[in-house]
């Protein structure tokens, strides 16, 4: 019988208590107090500060399953491995076991625990480059494991981890090290000779599939460009939950784990198609993906709109729908609740939802917005008959303004005889998508928290604005959500009655006393249910460990929140809130630098 998602679960649960590691829960998918990143990519991302040196409240071994979200490579989704959405099994120690143990445990987990056979293992180990030297302490750990010589692989770049990247884009001071990722082999799957003439477990045929990769942070940068090794050296583990079950139930086609299996079989009643047909497997699996991951972004209140987390989801919906329509030649708004429902919900129910009481919400959201994609669609079928010879360029235009895929573009034109100009299309798409990437560098760097002055003057301006706001406002306000750079804070908040200018101004004023207060910033670690008892504030979307760190300012605010902060109110200097403005049912948000 197959493993099911909830008894992987529960085993590395088990597993990572017995070596004296604690649960820490994981952040929302949309994290509150991270300008650099819109969603969570991983599961060390609430880790960095701890990382580079801060005390955990938890302690020094540490564990969860993290839900993430990455947007990359959102157009290249439809093949048996990748997904937008997915779930990262993690452990750290800071500062107390290292490569031996790690290596050894992570083996026991998969071989003892898991019964993956071992001669269908192959790991990679840090080969050296300038001014670092090979990591042969990793080596010569796998191969007392009794891994055989020929299923140890030696990488360069490839196998080293930092935020930065590779080395030498590490700025002086940068922590890194090298890693080693182990591989799946499904013998079944015939290597393809694209990608190279032989198979090795970084060849992309999809052969081997990467399941787990332990982070070894162990040296520093120094100014010179040479490297250092730190004084207390981290391991930070990763391991995909779908990738692990699919090797556990060796099918390489991840869509076939318990994680999907429901998902698809409400997209098959819905479409009458089958899975097993292979010309309709990418289609499913895009709408199965992109289902999944739009209903856990929705259940962080997110809303489809044009900006940032919103249009991510917007995109989402619209390309299962244009899916959708492929497979079944037309679009039907509460085939995909459906599926949202029957599907998504119940797959995760107890996991990540309570099915009952966030279906009518998240149902309603996708319904209105493909409803709403329904009316472009027309509005797009009307301008293509206006055209009378079709390009690329303007079959690029059509997918911008429209959402309609180059295939169904070149379905209607096939009937006027007339063929699209493939390598223009994609010519125009690559173009847009280097100026995309161009224009998000900084938004999207995927969690390297920003400390400077300024971020850190307005990310303690936020604490005070949540306290001015409960003192204006009343008790019922309830925070929704926060965005800091270095050019301005907002903070999203609930209130049953809409600001007034007047309130908006005595809020500022109350922000700007405590500042000229000069009120020191201090926090402790303290038991949540004394944090709680204090009265100190916390974000309800996310979930606290037992052992909690709160921030006081003075004796004026108490607040859940893992840091850091300027040391005295002194240091932030005048706030001055420039909009306020609603964003939904009860929603507000403010504007303040």
């Amino acid at each position: 019988m197959a493993m099911t998602h909830f008894k992987l679960r529960e085993l590395f649960m088990k597993y990572c208590l017995s070596h004296d590691h604690k649960e820490i829960p994981p952040i929302p998918l949309v994290p509150k107090d991270d300008p650099t990143t819109l969603f969570t990519g991983s599961g060390m991302q609430q880790l960095v500060p701890y990382l580079l040196g801060e005390p955990h409240p938890l302690g020094k071994k540490l564990y969860n399953i993290q839900p993430c979200f990455r947007s990359q490579d959102i157009e290249e989704i439809g093949d048996n491995r990748h997904t937008t959405f997915f779930e990262m099994m993690g452990n750290w120690s800071l500062g107390t076991y290292f490569k031996k143990e790690q290596i050894t445990w992570f083996w026991e987990f998969l071989t003892d625990i898991l019964k993956l056979p071992k001669e269908k293992l192959y790991v990679a180990v840090f080969a050296g480059i300038k001014n670092i030297g090979a990591d042969e302490e990793t080596y010569e750990t796998w191969k007392k494991l009794g891994l055989k010589e020929n299923h140890i692989f030696r990488y360069g770049p490839e196998s080293w981890w930092s935020r930065a990247g590779v080395p030498e884009n590490m700025p002086p001071g940068e922590p890194g090290g090298p890693d080693s990722e182990v591989f799946y082999e499904f013998t079944q799957v015939e290597h393809n000779p694209t990608y190279g003439e032989k198979c090795h477990p970084n060849c992309d045929c999809g052969r081997f599939l990467e399941i787990g990769n332990s982070v070894f942070m162990q040296f520093k940068k120094n100014t010179d460009g040479s490297f250092s090794e730190l004084p207390e050296k981290n391991v930070d583990f990763g391991g995909g939950l779908e990738r692990i079950l699919a090797a556990v139930n060796n099918d390489p086609d991840i869509f076939k784990t318990d994680l999907y299996a429901t998902i698809i079989t409400s997209i098959e009643q819905s479409s009458s198609k089958k899975y097993t047909d292979l010309e309709n497997k990418s289609q499913i699996r895009v709408i199965a993906d992109h289902i999944k991951a739009s209903v856990f972004i929705i259940k962080n209140g997110v809303y489809p709109s044009n900006k940032e987390q919103g249009y991510f989801l917007r995109r989402l919906l619209r390309r299962a729908a244009v899916k959708m329509h492929k497979l079944t030649g037309k679009l039907n708004a509460k085939e995909l609740g459906l599926i949202a429902d029957q599907g998504v919900l119940v797959t995760y129910d107890k996991v990540h939802f309570d099915r009952e009481q966030d279906k009518k919400l998240i149902t309603n959201v996708i319904v209105e917005e493909i409803n709403r994609f329904s009316k472009s669609i027309d509005r797009g079928l009307k301008e293509i008959q206006k055209i009378q010879t079709i390009d690329g360029k303007q079959a690029f235009d059509i997918y911008q303004s429209y959402g309609f895929p180059l295939e169904i573009t070149e379905e209607l034109f096939r009937e006027k005889g007339q063929t699209v100009d493939k390598k223009q299309f994609y010519a125009e798409f690559q173009k847009h998508k280097d100026l995309s990437r161009t224009a998000s560098s900084g938004k999207f760097k995927g969690g390297l928290a920003d400390n400077s002055a300024q971020t850190l003057n307005y990310h303690t301006a936020t604490h005070l604005l949540h306290q001015a706001l409960y003192d204006v406002l009343g008790s019922e306000i309830r925070q929704e959500g926060s965005n800091i750079t270095g050019e301005r804070l907002r903070f999203d908040f609930y209130s049953t009655q809409k600001p007034s200018p007047e309130q908006i101004a005595k809020a500022q004023d109350t922000i700007n006393s405590k500042i000229q207060e000069a009120l020191p910033v201090e926090f402790k670690i303290l038991p949540k249910a004394e944090a709680e008892k204090l009265g100190a504030k916390s974000f309800f979307r996310e979930k606290y460990p037992d052992m909690v760190k709160v921030y006081f300012i003075g004796n004026y605010s108490k607040e859940f929140c893992g840091g850091p902060h300027v040391k005295n109110t002194k240091e932030i200097g005048k706030i001055t809130i420039f909009k306020n403005e609603k964003i939904g049912s009860n929603l507000y948000r403010i504007y303040a630098k």
